[in-house]
């Protein structure tokens, strides 16, 4: 835990969330299916892919050395108490929904997979480059 930076994990992640809110609000907005709620979850299960790689973008270019699914972890925790503070109680108790249904639906978790794992990714990715960068020299 000594190589996580906790301010620029929780700004990452604060990053993430607004673009992965943006997207899931959005999408309400251009309906293509007739349920609503699946659209959404759908656009932010494609939306989350390029949002997690900017948040560990801009977490890495400062140099850090967090192994990738730690980070992936912190931020999704960050994320965790953002929806519990803003995302449940502005954007899903107004329609119906509640704490209960909004942190136990299969749909969340499987995001959360994915945005973990997108960052370890990222992470793997770019230790591979600057490997690659250093055995040419």
């Amino acid at each position: 835990m000594k190589n996580l930076h906790i301010k620029s994990a929780a700004i990452s992640a604060i990053i993430v969330w607004t673009l992965g809110i943006i997207a899931f609000v959005t999408s309400y907005f251009f309906p293509i299916i007739s349920d609503a709620d699946l659209q959404a979850n759908w656009v932010l299960t494609i939306a989350i892919i390029p949002a997690a790689l900017i948040g560990a973008h801009i977490y890495y270019r400062k140099g850090h050395q967090t192994n990738g699914f730690l980070l992936g972890v912190c931020m999704f925790l960050v994320t965790m108490i953002l929806d519990a503070i803003i995302t449940v109680p502005f954007f899903i108790m107004p329609y119906g929904g509640n704490y209960v249904s909004f942190f136990t639906d299969i749909g969340f978790w499987l995001i959360a997979v994915e945005y973990i794992s997108v960052i370890a990714a990222y992470w793997q990715i770019e230790k591979g480059i600057e490997q690659t960068r250093v055995k040419e020299y």
